[in-house]
């Protein structure tokens, strides 16, 4: 008997690890793509405001000022455009590995309920069959 408990406690644990193991490679994945766009979208809105800040250390008069209000509107404009797809590509990502960590759950959860319910059967054929003798 004890050694039919240990052996579903091992199935059980080792079924569990490797789900956890799948997880945390999901999650993981997860973080470096996110880590990526976000640096990538730091390093293109970095680029295009100091590309501005040169433009403007080489303002000599008013003018030229003016000229560079346009610009500067312009890159912030784009900067903000930058982040914002950005941060919904990050949430998109982030969806779909839910929904991934999610199925895997729920398939884990299913396949432990099935095992459970086999060993439950034959815990009561069994206990069926030394009943009726």
């Amino acid at each position: 008997m004890s050694y039919q408990f240990n052996e579903q406690f091992t199935a059980a644990s080792r079924q569990f690890a490797d789900a956890a193991s799948q997880i945390n490679h999901l999650a993981l994945d997860n973080f470096q793509k996110i880590i990526g766009l976000q640096l990538t979208t730091f390093a293109e809105n970095a680029n295009a405001t100091f590309a501005l800040a040169n433009e403007a250390l080489d303002v000599r008069d008013m003018d030229g000022l003016k000229a560079l209000f346009p610009k500067g509107a312009q890159v912030a404009r784009e900067n903000t455009e930058r982040f914002v797809n950005a941060s919904q590509e990050v949430v998109g990502h982030t969806v779909k590995t839910h929904e991934t960590i999610a199925q895997l759950a729920k398939s884990q959860v299913e396949a432990s309920t099935a095992d459970v319910r086999a060993q439950a059967e034959k815990v009561a054929k069994s206990t069926a069959k030394t009943a009726r003798r």
